[in-house]
């Protein structure tokens, strides 16, 4: 590849990156829609996993990956990875979506706030990554912020702990997982569809679903593709772009869930800005080490490539 295709691949990667995030961080909007439309968090959950499974499926038939979802499915191993991993996204999915319509959108950004930072954490607990002077200084702030938010509550902030926890835990079962976005996320909702196609169907029967109206049962088809494309846009941008740099991204959806809260009125008293500033110091500290970071690993690709003399 040139450098001029590879210059302009980059920068149609970083749009696609960009464009991810600045769904993810609208999307509370569209589920906050449903939920004035009177639906449940539940049947919202049911149907964003039931509508992404044709959307998925156009994503693997585009890639060509047929092949490689028959092999995932004939692997047992594999398959029990990727059922945990269904259960936890659906986890996140359902506390977002409950979140989002009960004025809770600042306690969601404070959980994807934190989530890389727990990411690093359970990097360290669970796979032995050393954590450096910087990487630690991250988490204190992380967890002083999240001390503060429970102080401003009275309580733990459960819903960040969960959303953090939840999404976290995803992202480490994927890794295990050998199989591409689009093939993983097609299994992932094929694993759980068939209990959302029966709860879907009993909520009918009980004439308490809302897929009869006909304005409510476009939006609800639409959760499908509002779930399957960002996370095509990150799975494409992510394997093009560097890693520090989309870690600079992945702050852009809480930040902008963060100010359609306040918008909207939630409460932000002096003790919860406090706590939100020890989170961002907490961001701050990480980005910095991933910049460092990066900024080693070129220097050493650099003298690895430079002829000798």
């Amino acid at each position: 590849m040139s450098p001029s295709n590879a210059s302009g691949e980059s920068r149609l990667a970083l749009s696609a990156g960009i464009a991810c995030y600045f769904i993810w961080g609208f999307v509370p909007l569209f589920f906050q829609a449903l939920g004035r439309m009177g639906v449940s968090p539940w049947e919202i959950l049911a149907h964003r996993i039931v509508w992404s499974v044709p959307t998925a499926a156009v994503f693997v038939l585009l890639a060509k990956q047929g092949r490689q979802v028959a092999a995932v499915i004939r692997q047992p191993r594999t398959m029990a990875w990727l059922a945990l991993s269904s259960v936890l996204i659906a986890i996140n999915w359902v506390v977002f979506i409950w979140s989002v319509n009960t004025g809770r959108l600042l306690e969601t950004s404070l959980g994807y706030y934190i989530n890389p930072l727990v990411i690093m954490a359970a990097g360290a607990l669970l796979f032995r990554e050393r954590i450096d002077r910087i990487g630690m200084i991250a988490i204190g702030f992380a967890l002083a912020g999240v001390a503060v938010q429970a102080i401003a509550l009275g309580q733990l902030p459960w819903v960040s702990i969960v959303l953090a926890l939840s999404f976290g835990g995803y992202g480490i079962v994927r890794k295990q997982v050998n199989a591409d976005a689009q093939t993983g996320f097609l299994v992932e909702t094929l694993a759980v569809g068939l209990v959302a196609v029966a709860y879907l169907a009993w909520l009918q029967g009980q004439q308490a679903g809302h897929f009869g109206d006909p304005t409510t049962a476009v939006w609800l088809i639409l959760s499908g593709p509002v779930t399957a494309i960002p996370l095509v846009l990150f799975s494409w941008a992510a394997r093009r772009i560097p890693l520090s740099l989309m870690g600079f991204l992945q702050f852009f959806s809480p930040t902008i869930s963060f100010f359609i809260g306040v918008a909207q009125g939630e409460p932000f008293t002096p003790v919860r800005a406090l706590s939100f500033a020890l989170i961002w110091c907490g961001v701050a500290v990480f980005l910095y080490g991933a910049w460092r970071r990066s900024r080693t690993v070129i220097a050493a690709q650099k003298a690895v490539e430079a002829p000798a003399e």
